[in-house]
């Protein structure tokens, strides 16, 4: 019998420096994806060779996949005049890509998908409500401004879907409310995280670690370092974060390392020179996945800003390296925190989210790496991911000796 196929639909490109927690997610699905799979990803392509508009035959993350660039996307961390969405979703319009399983990151490129045979998948990766709310934020997607647009397509897509998998139970509910016809192909899902690759270092090599980096940027010993990582962008709201960091008192030697790009970088670098912050900042652009593992592990305290989320992949690679976590409250975060792997901000201002970086920062002996793996291990790759696939195989199994 041939192998089953699953065909990932995502606007990025694997091999690119790309920032995001569904690209994180995806790449996890593709690197613990059982041998009884064939595996295909649509994405974007780079300036490396590969033809746009054909079929590749490619390894990624050790896994031979086939990969198919829709166009060609040198930056994916900043919006474009026309959103990289629709552009998307419009070069998938001319295409027939089905096949036994697909899985979607976003609604609108199943706009192309209606009239495809398969098993289809949607992931939601948010607090949908939340995320359509304009009280959450001027500008922070497009969508915000025509809410019952948005609606009006959703519920035009929703049905074709043989499964809706939300890693927010805000947004399960949601769905199951709004299509009870749907209620028992609507669920929860846990995020998953690498924990063969995010995990922690030893004490020696910690030190060692640290202090290499401590020296490239020409920080103190003392340093204390606060870790921000994700897209500069209205929904993650560095600007807090920045007026939280000029909030805490110089002597307590918090540095802050920016690993991230996007639209908000222009506005990012003046509230620095604004707040007099310069000195206490460093913006790393975006950074490999191999150098985040090593700033996850050395850094003293992950921080989350958002101003709504779904379950940031970032905060579970925080974790799983041991090192805890301060975020505001939104999103799945919150319920995955305990009292000694991080705090949850309740005020959504500076000083409240100043003073919990300081109370982490200040209390090691509190929050420690155990506490920090523990809370993430139900997350781990093996245990979120072989459940899913073994899921699709079975029904792969029954359509089989249907047909």
């Amino acid at each position: 019998m041939r192998k089953p196929v699953l065909t990932i639909f995502y606007q990025y490109n694997p091999w690119q420096s790309t920032i995001g927690g569904i690209q994180s997610l995806i790449n996890t699905f593709i690197k613990f994806a059982p041998d009884t799979f064939s595996i295909r990803l649509v994405g974007t392509g780079a300036d490396n060779g590969q033809v746009v508009g054909q079929w590749h035959e490619s390894e990624l993350l050790g896994r031979p996949i086939q990969f198919f660039p829709l166009f060609t996307l040198l930056d994916d961390n900043v919006r474009k005049l026309v959103p990289t969405t629709v552009r998307y979703t419009a070069a998938l319009l001319s295409k027939t890509l089905q096949s036994d399983f697909m899985h979607f990151h976003r609604i609108e490129p199943t706009l192309a998908a209606r009239g495809w045979l398969g098993d289809k998948t949607l992931f939601v990766h948010n607090d949908i409500p939340q995320q359509m709310s304009s009280a959450k934020g001027a500008k922070t997607i497009l969508w915000q401004q025509f809410p019952q647009l948005y609606f009006w397509l959703e519920r035009q897509l929703m049905e074709q879907f043989d499964q809706v998998l939300s890693c927010n139970s805000a947004s399960t509910k949601f769905y199951q409310q709004n299509y009870p016809s749907m209620v028992n192909r609507i669920m929860d899902v846990r995020n998953a995280v690498d924990t063969s690759c995010f995990k922690p270092l030893a004490p020696g090599p910690y030190q060692q670690a640290k202090q290499q980096l401590l020296d490239r940027l020409r920080l103190k010993p003392s340093t204390r370092l606060l870790l921000f990582a994700g897209r500069l962008h209205p929904q993650k709201d560095p600007l807090l974060l920045l007026r939280a960091l000029a909030a805490t008192p110089p002597e307590s030697d918090i540095h802050l390392l920016v690993a991230g790009d996007g639209d908000l970088k222009s506005e990012v670098e003046q509230a620095i020179e604004q707040h007099n912050i310069s000195s206490r900042v460093t913006l790393l652009g975006a950074v490999p996945k191999e150098e985040m593992v090593t700033l996850y592990q050395v850094s003293d305290v992950f921080v989350l800003s958002s101003r709504y989320e779904g379950l940031p992949i970032a905060m579970l690679e925080s974790l799983a390296c041991g090192t805890p976590v301060v975020t505001t409250d939104c999103g799945q975060g919150p319920s995955l925190l305990t009292s000694e792997s991080g705090l949850v901000v309740s005020q959504r201002e500076p000083q409240s989210l100043a003073q919990a970086l300081v109370t982490v920062v200040d209390n090691p002996q509190r929050f420690t790496p155990e506490a920090c793996m523990q809370a993430v291990s139900p997350h781990s790759a093996q245990h979120v991911v072989e459940p899913i696939y073994n899921s699709m195989l079975q029904r792969w199994h029954v359509s089989q000796a249907n047909s």
